[in-house]
């Protein structure tokens, strides 16, 4: 059965075009991924699946009556204070239900044999509705998906939402979109705030759920896990994918192929007829001539495949070479008040290791780095860095970029005697062309701030770099660009991130932190 058809839809905002063909169809059960480069447009997809956007030309169709759970980043929870109270909001009507069938289980003991028809029937109708609602099924999924995500589902219904982190609430309202009674489920980045477990736990059930599912994601081996279908959007257009992200990647590559060859075909056949044309307009074979030129005037030219701007072009250099041991661990602690997060850790860094911490999310990865970098001080234990040890540090809230400064400055700051020909050339190979160079950092969006903050780090020339979970604003496309240069990198690597992908590919070595 279909639940959604998007054909040949356009948006526009005035001159500027936002779409100009996007088009897919969504059956029953299946799972789609959304991939394509930042500022595609991929989450104004949905914003055009619920109707939040109209198109100025193409349609939407609807399954009558279809349910969606969409996040809303700006909401407050529905007024809700606990956990489980957000988890649980779209079940409201349900729970408020729930409280009058209590009222009336009560009522109906103080009332004994003085008890009503009408009441009786009133009181029978409302537990007919809550059990056709879901009521008695409810409690059990509000605490399943906590769980899975990561929290303690008893705990959860005094925990406060006000005490929460950054990260924390962002689970919290993937738990509310889980919960929700849909059809269709529009989850955009699910796995930004989730840790390897958790969301190993989220493929299982996103794998098992009856609901449709549409993913804008960046994570290659969570879309490997999950989807049955691709929308690629590129070039304001969409082509859609049966299969997952690695059955996309080839199919992908034999569509362009294909169009490449048709393309040169048809450009030959063009050449040699207008050559026909050329040579014989005016001679005796004129009538055949001008029969040729009217048929090319009418022939439908083919357009070069649909391309996007490059992606970035970027090359990690070491200055000096560096000794062999690059940190010395020793029985090191890692506190923060009230709570130990590492404890004894004992381990050598050597010159071109490329290391993964991994552990759950709080499990204090980025904590460990800080002390690691000597950006704060150890509880017990040492920390020795080797001799000529040049570090560059990525970090996961990008808190040490200039945000006063223009892209030009904060690159011109590290290099003061480049021209500022140079300074462009530079910005160029990350995406920023034209007069976006003098645009203020603050201005900048999380895709844009991370690809700064590595051009940037190219220019530290550095013998050890530290990612602190540097693919959670990239596209896949710039994901693959950074494999290529750590690839080629002859330093040493410090790594945090959740991409699974990411990680199979670059690292050599894991340090497991839980």
């Amino acid at each position: 059965m279909t639940l959604l058809s998007v054909s040949n839809v356009g948006v526009s905002f005035g001159a500027t075009e936002l779409f100009k063909d996007i088009t897919f169809t969504v059956a029953d059960g299946e799972r789609w991924g959304i991939i394509g480069r930042n500022g595609a447009g991929k989450s104004s997809i949905f914003k055009i699946i619920i109707g939040e956007l109209q198109p100025n030309v193409g349609s939407v169709a609807r399954k009558p009556g279809l349910r969606h759970a969409l996040l809303d980043q700006h909401r407050a929870f529905e007024g809700a204070t606990t956990v489980w109270q957000a988890g649980a909001a779209a079940w409201r009507d349900v729970i408020a239900l729930e409280h009058s069938l209590a009222q009336q289980a009560i009522e109906l003991g103080e009332m004994g044999e003085k008890v009503t028809d009408e009441f009786l029937e009133r009181f029978g109708r409302d537990q007919e509705r809550f059990a056709d609602l879901g009521g008695y099924e409810y409690h059990a999924r509000v605490d399943a998906v906590l769980q899975g995500l990561g929290f303690d589902a008893e705990e959860s219904k005094t925990r406060l939402i006000a005490t929460l982190s950054g990260g924390e609430r962002g689970r919290v309202g993937l738990a509310a979109q889980l919960i929700a009674p849909a059809d269709l489920l529009l989850l955009d980045e699910p796995t930004n705030h989730l840790d390897l477990d958790t969301t190993t736990w989220l493929q299982e059930w996103l794998s098992e759920a009856a609901e449709t599912v549409i993913v804008v994601s960046h994570d290659r081996a969570f879309m490997d896990a999950v989807c049955t279908n691709i929308l690629h959007v590129e070039a304001k257009s969409s082509e859609s994918y049966k299969g997952n992200y690695s059955q996309f990647v080839p199919q992908r590559a034999e569509r362009r192929l294909t169009r490449e060859r048709e393309l040169e075909k048809q450009r030959a056949y063009v050449k040699k007829e207008e050559e026909y044309i050329r040579r014989n307009l005016a001679g005796v074979n004129s009538f055949q001539a001008k029969g040729k030129r009217k048929r090319l005037e009418r022939l439908p030219r083919l357009a070069p495949p649909p391309g996007d701007p490059a992606a970035m072009s970027l090359t990690f250099e070491v200055g000096e070479r560096g000794g062999d041991q690059v940190t010395d661990i020793k029985n090191l602690r890692v506190e923060v008040p009230g709570r130990v997060l590492v404890e004894d850790f004992t381990a050598v860094l050597r010159r071109n290791d490329f290391v993964a911490l991994v552990g759950p999310n709080g499990a204090g990865k980025s904590s460990f780095i800080s002390t690691i970098l000597g950006d704060r001080a150890p509880a017990h234990g040492e920390v020795r860095v080797g001799g000529s040890v040049t570090p560059a540090w990525f970090r996961q809230d990008l808190s040490d970029l200039p945000l006063r400064m223009s892209l030009a400055d904060a690159v011109q700051e590290i290099r003061p005697t480049w021209s500022r020909g140079s300074v462009q050339n530079h910005l160029g190979a990350f995406g920023f062309t034209g007069d976006e160079v003098f645009r203020e950092i603050s201005t900048l969006s999380g895709g844009e701030r991370a690809r700064i903050a590595l051009a940037r780090m190219t220019l530290a020339r550095a013998n050890l770099l530290v990612l602190d979970e540097p693919t959670n604003h990239l596209d896949v496309e710039n994901i693959e660009v950074l494999e290529d240069a750590l690839a080629e990198y002859d330093g040493t690597v410090l790594l945090v991130s959740h991409d699974r992908a990411f990680l199979r590919e670059v690292a050599t070595r894991v340090w497991a932190f839980d």
